[in-house]
């Protein structure tokens, strides 16, 4: 069944296609204005082919070009496809150390880059990102709407770091709750790390639940002054300025549950790496069905035609009308 795609453009140029047409047809040129038929049959020059063919010619191209435009179609039905992929948690540390500056331009900033990479790099899973620090939520539910949620890590900035320390026994908890229905469990956790008291009891909530970690860590291991938010170093009681490093506690615990953890560095082979990593390891699940429709394209036989007809109106060889 043939059927137009684009059938509202159709109906739009027409109108005025129909206007240009009458105004080409019924409207003399400045000679016939001027001279009598039969005096200006005997001194025009003229063509081959008469004025009102070629101009019926390129009323026909137009008018063949505007069906184009159109999109005429076959419609051959519709295909169901499935969509598969993964389902992966990522989580985003926005704790105090996070606005440090040890990386370029600092922590926090870092992370949502690298992120974004390892968006990329999911094209056809389904991702959900949670923030956290002393308190996780959700910043976006699972989708596999990459851009939407890029333009999400972008409102992301140093005001949402908090200052209170960092619970990841909560994160595991509130990972446990997003990921209950999902198969394989994935958290890919983007951090700088936590020393072995604010990690307590965070592998055993994730082992509990069955959640495999992976660790993409920020910053160095020769540290930055901690940053308040007006960019000053913050001071211990004793005056000094606190000095935060990373720490690879947290990639080590991915390890210990045949995870893997990163290193965040510049360029994407790093990202790219961890997620071939993740694939390898898991088989995709049908994520649902996607609807495509089978369709012949048509629009270039009226487009071809329309070509052609315009070369032969416009290709004419004038002759001088001879009268004996």
């Amino acid at each position: 069944m043939i059927e137009f795609v684009n059938v509202y453009l159709f109906w739009i140029m027409i109108v005025p296609f129909v206007i240009f047409a009458l105004l080409v047809t019924t409207t003399k040129d400045r000679l016939e204005r001027l001279f009598d038929e039969d005096v200006l049959a005997r001194i025009q020059v003229t063509d081959s082919m008469p004025i009102k063919f070629r101009h019926i010619g390129m009323l026909i191209s137009i008018f063949l070009m505007i069906v184009a435009l159109a999109r005429p179609v076959v419609n051959e039905g519709d295909k169901k496809v499935d969509i598969q992929g993964l389902s992966i948690l990522c989580a985003l540390d926005i704790s105090g150390s996070m606005r440090s500056e040890d990386v370029y331009p600092n922590r926090l900033e870092f992370a949502k880059k690298k992120l974004s990479e390892f968006l990329d790099d999911l094209p056809s899973d389904v991702v959900s990102i949670e923030a956290f620090a002393y308190t996780p939520f959700v910043l976006a539910p699972f989708t596999s709407d990459k851009s939407s949620l890029k333009m999400m890590l972008k409102g992301i900035d140093d005001r949402y770091i908090s200052f209170g320390s960092t619970d990841f026994e909560a994160l595991a908890t509130q990972s446990a709750k997003i990921l209950e229905k999902k198969k394989p469990k994935i958290l890919v956790v983007f951090s700088d790390g936590g020393d072995k008291e604010a990690l307590k009891g965070f592998e055993d909530t994730l082992k509990a639940n069955g959640i495999d970690l992976y660790v993409v860590l920020v910053g160095t291991t020769k540290g930055s002054p901690v940053l308040d938010e007006n960019h000053k170093p913050l001071k211990l009681k004793d005056g000094t300025i606190a000095i935060t490093q990373r720490n690879d506690e947290l990639g080590k615990i991915a390890q210990n549950m045949n995870g893997a953890y990163v290193v965040a560095s510049n360029g994407k082979e790093d990202m790219k790496e961890l997620s071939k990593l993740i694939h390898s390891k898991y088989k995709n699940q049908i994520q649902g069905e996607a609807v495509i429709k089978q369709r012949v394209e048509l629009f270039y036989y009226p487009l071809a035609l329309a070509l052609l007809i315009l070369l032969i109106s416009l290709s004419s060889t004038p002759r001088l009308r001879r009268e004996v």
